[in-house]
């Protein structure tokens, strides 16, 4: 195993765009299930509800409350009880949060940010790592 400290990380980019790695990390890894992606898919079409979500998915309620919360706890989904009825839960898309989140994706991988760079160490180099 190699013994060694990891330098300093530089500022982030991604906290440049407002996020904070942490968060865009928890953002991204909340959309890395493809149900969840589903679930965003058709809040972008609009406010929706557990059983619209559930028949258009053909998932339990209870699977549809667990994705929902997942994508709530990461900032993406706001949710909204009926004023009449609140037994009724409306989701909706949190549309600065995903402002944000595709603003920070669009710069992190912005391929004109690649810079031309030579490792500074190894055995083409005087530096020793």
């Amino acid at each position: 195993m190699l013994n060694y400290s990891q330098p300093e990380p530089s500022p982030s980019v991604v906290e440049e765009q407002g996020l904070q790695q942490e968060e865009l990390a928890r953002m991204l890894k909340a959309l890395a299930d493809p149900s969840r992606l589903s679930i965003l898919n058709m809040l972008m079409e609009g406010v929706q509800c557990n059983c619209e979500i559930a028949e258009q998915l053909g998932f339990s309620l209870s699977l549809i409350s667990h994705h929902l919360r997942v994508l709530h706890e990461a900032g993406l989904v706001q949710s909204e009880r009926d004023a009449q009825d609140a037994r009724w839960i409306y989701h909706s898309i949190d549309r600065e949060k995903l402002a944000e989140l595709g603003a920070a994706i669009r710069h992190l991988l912005d391929v004109n940010r690649i810079q031309p760079r030579l490792p500074s160490c190894g055995p083409n180099s005087s530096a020793t790592c």
